[in-house]
């Protein structure tokens, strides 16, 4: 299928906040409540239509464990956008944001849009990490911020397509060059050769 741009996404966060739980019920709306913890790295991809352009997500979930944080870190190049996740249940994965920013920072672009996700809030009376915290860390931090449900599906759909939309605002306003970008001929299977912009950007 044809797409005019594609935006390489990059899912953070401490183990267990569900991350791959995100990315399947974006990618394939389905819940899986018992996921294998995720060695390295698992990728996923949609297609989404933002002001009637077809741009592709590719998205990469990466593993929370400080053992593969090395690995984690060479996925950062190229994102132009990260999600950021806590579990909501668990505050020392809220605790954890500061490295992770700090991490993500460091070693990707400085235009990468991040959106912090506050996921599980379908578990409201095991919170204990009050929504006004995750809006106060957003604002202090320049994140855009979003409560969601992985298993209930609320608000994955509007953080996916929210953080592109951030993106293809930044392209329009000249913050993103795509002229500086690769202009690649993505081939998918059944479909023609194309012309679309990947929006990897470079240091």
């Amino acid at each position: 299928m044809a797409y005019a741009y594609l935006f390489k996404y990059i899912i953070i966060g401490d183990t267990g906040v569900g991350k791959s739980c995100l990315l399947l019920q974006f990618t394939d709306k389905r819940f899986q409540p018992v996921h294998d913890l995720t060695i390295g790295v698992e990728f996923g991809a949609r297609m989404i239509t933002i002001d009637g352009k077809q741009i592709k997500l590719q998205i990469w979930d990466t593993a929370g464990q400080e053992s593969f944080r090395s690995i984690t870190r060479s996925y950062y190049r190229g994102a132009a956008g990260a999600l950021l996740v806590y579990d909501i249940t668990r505050r020392d994965t809220f605790n954890h944001l500061t490295t992770w920013l700090e991490d993500a920072r460091q070693h990707s672009n400085s235009n990468m849009v991040i959106m912090l996700i506050g996921n599980k809030s379908d578990l409201e009376s095991r919170r204990e990490v009050k929504k006004e915290e995750g809006e106060a860390f957003a604002r202090e931090h320049g994140l855009i911020f979003m409560e969601t449900s992985a298993k209930t599906a609320s608000n994955v759909e509007e953080a996916f397509i929210n953080t592109a939309k951030e993106i293809y605002e930044k392209i329009q306003e000249g913050v993103f060059d795509i002229n500086n970008e690769d202009e690649s001929g993505e081939l998918e299977k059944g479909e023609q050769e194309l012309e679309g912009h990947t929006m990897s950007l470079e240091f």
